[in-house]
């Protein structure tokens, strides 16, 4: 009950009504039922001729209906698939149901014998459009360096935390600027904690700027009611240039870029402007410099109709960042004895190299770049902070057609064909019907299955695949609920959606509802966090619970992909 009255708090979220503010609870106790009990769905609905599955548990009945909820009438009858076992979720076994057919606009639920009915969900081309602006909503709920008003966030309004324009140097960053400090204001704060680490930054800003890159109808009609709703920019761009503002002044005058921006140790269980802790500018390393070479070169061309002053200020900055990382290949960030903060150390950096090569070649159209991007020869994966090497080929293949012979661009679709085909092949021999291995109940598996689904978008539109779609949509679907724990794991949107997820903010506001619009990590077995997991199956090794930062944190490389996947999905 608690998870629905929270739910209906949050349906108009967006309109950011007043509401009193209320006292926050402890996590009620916790259940064993997880969806091997209940039907399956994606909680927020379907679109009307996307590809449509639910999970059943493996009751006895063979056949399954989809009733429209007005109507109280069964509008479809279908046989449920033999029983199946997804061995990552335990051995309980469960049936699927396929209901692709039901193309009508409305509201409806699931009946199966033996199982009670499925939760209401709606099929409609716009089930997506509250989602979309909320996951993007919530990277201007996680600013720095500024206010949250009231006029824009509602109940979320908080005051400025963290202004930023006095930053101490750590010996690790410049020895030679001990006791100066810098400016270095604006960005998002990263994750659970207050911290600005450029690496994450730099797949997070590239996620969204290049999902207004592909989809730019999409974006250019979206209004967020953020402070720059009203000058004429579209808002994800407005959202995205708040973090590259900070980006760069993260770079040193010799054109290396500083690692982070954070406290000596983790925050306390506070409000931005309650920590007063010293924050300091730590670390120079390569991973840093490319990330923001890639970032800031790409930003350039996307934000050159709107700021052209910022866009060749962005590209010098980014050829100034290349050229110091080129005299610095193996300057990887190694945790300095007292700092605790998050580490995002990398030392396999042939997949930054190629990322910022391929960028800097569109932007500069000086194939000198896809000269050295050619060279790294590097594989594909889907993309995570440690390993980026696709954005290279994704931003190949939509924006360097013109710059390449055919004979080029054709070799390089053959490689995103050859991973779109390895997700699409997981989709189809999955028990679950998800592209979801053992591999991928890592820390962050959402967003392992969100890039994943961003692949197999980016191919069936270069392609004109629909099962690449399909593949996506199955994705999508276990995120937003048809999955073993019976979680949206999308906080504020589904019938039962996280609650205390491990986000400083949401659980210091005195507000119940968390940030709405904020992808949780997922489930795992790593369990580092020590919290009291129900199971320890790879795909329902997840508690709802502030303690688990393994599994409920929220982060910004996280809900990239989210915005990105739901803007690909409504164009």
């Amino acid at each position: 009950m608690k998870h629905i009255i929270l739910s209906l708090l949050l349906l108009n979220v967006l309109a950011l009504t007043s509401c009193s503010v209320l006292v926050k609870k402890n996590p009620s106790k916790l259940s064993k039922l997880s969806s091997n009990q209940q039907i399956a769905i994606n909680q927020l609905g379907y679109l009307n001729k996307s590809e449509k599955i639910a999970a059943i548990p493996n009751v006895t009945a063979s056949q399954f209906d989809v009733i429209n909820a007005k109507t109280n009438k069964v509008v479809y009858t279908a046989q449920l698939s033999a029983a199946k076992i997804w061995t990552l979720s335990g051995n309980d076994g469960h049936k699927l149901a396929d209901f692709s057919e039901v193309v009508t606009s409305g509201h409806y639920f699931l009946r199966v014998k033996g199982v009670a009915d499925s939760s209401l969900f709606r099929i409609s081309d716009d089930v997506y459009d509250s989602l979309s602006k909320a996951a993007l909503r919530y990277y201007y709920l996680n600013r720095s360096s500024t206010p949250i008003e009231e006029k824009f966030a509602g109940i979320y309004a908080r005051p400025m935390g963290h202004k930023d324009d006095i930053i101490g140097y750590h010996p690790s960053a410049e020895p030679r600027y001990k006791g100066k400090r810098i400016d270095s204001q604006k960005g998002w704060y990263d994750a659970g904690d207050y911290g600005k680490y450029v690496v994450n930054s730099g797949i997070s800003t590239y996620t969204l700027l290049a999902a207004f890159e592909h989809y730019p109808d999409v974006y250019k009609k979206q209004t967020l009611n953020i402070p720059e709703s009203e000058d004429n920019v579209p808002d994800i761009i407005n959202e995205a240039l708040w973090n590259l503002e900070w980006l760069i002044t993260m770079q040193s005058d010799d054109g290396g870029v500083y690692h982070k921006l954070t406290t000596r140790e983790w925050p306390g269980n506070e409000m931005p402007h309650e920590d007063q802790r010293l924050r300091l500018m730590i670390g120079k390393s390569t991973a840093a410099s490319l990330n923001f070479a890639a970032t800031l070169s790409m930003a350039s061309r996307v934000i050159e109709p709107y700021y052209p002053n910022k866009s060749k200020q962005y590209s010098n900055a980014a050829i100034k960042a290349w050229r110091w990382a080129l005299l610095n290949q193996t300057q990887y960030y190694e945790q300095p004895s007292d700092i605790k903060s998050g580490e995002y150390g990398d030392h396999y950096l042939k997949d930054e190299f190629a990322w910022a090569a391929a960028e800097l070649f569109i932007t500069t159209k000086n194939k000198n770049f896809y000269t050295i991007y050619k060279e790294i020869n590097i594989d594909y994966v889907a993309p995570a902070w440690r390993n980026v090497s696709y954005l290279s080929l994704s931003s190949l293949l939509f924006k360097a057609k013109d710059l390449l012979s055919k004979q080029e661009y054709e070799a390089l679709k053959i490689k995103q064909n050859d991973l779109a085909d390895i997700y699409l092949n997981q989709h189809k021999s999955s028990p679950y019907n998800v592209a979801m291995q053992k591999s991928d109940f890592v820390w962050g598996s959402n967003s392992a299955a969100l890039n994943k689904a961003m692949v197999l978008l980016q191919a069936a539109q270069i392609n004109k695949n629909n099962d690449y779609k399909n593949a996506a949509h199955g994705l999508v679907d276990y995120v937003l609920g048809r999955n073993p724990t019976g979680y949206s794991f999308v906080t504020g949107f589904g019938t039962k959606t996280p609650l205390y997820p491990h986000h400083r903010i949401s659980h210091s506001d005195n507000v119940v509802a968390p940030v709405p619009g904020m992808l949780v990590g997922g489930p795992h077995s790593g369990q580092q966090d020590n919290c009291n997991y129900l199971f320890n199956e790879p795909a329902k090794s997840y508690v709802d619970d502030w303690c688990s930062f393994s599994t409920n944190e929220v982060a910004i490389n996280w809900n990239a992909p989210l915005v990105y996947v739901l803007g690909a999905l409504s164009d």
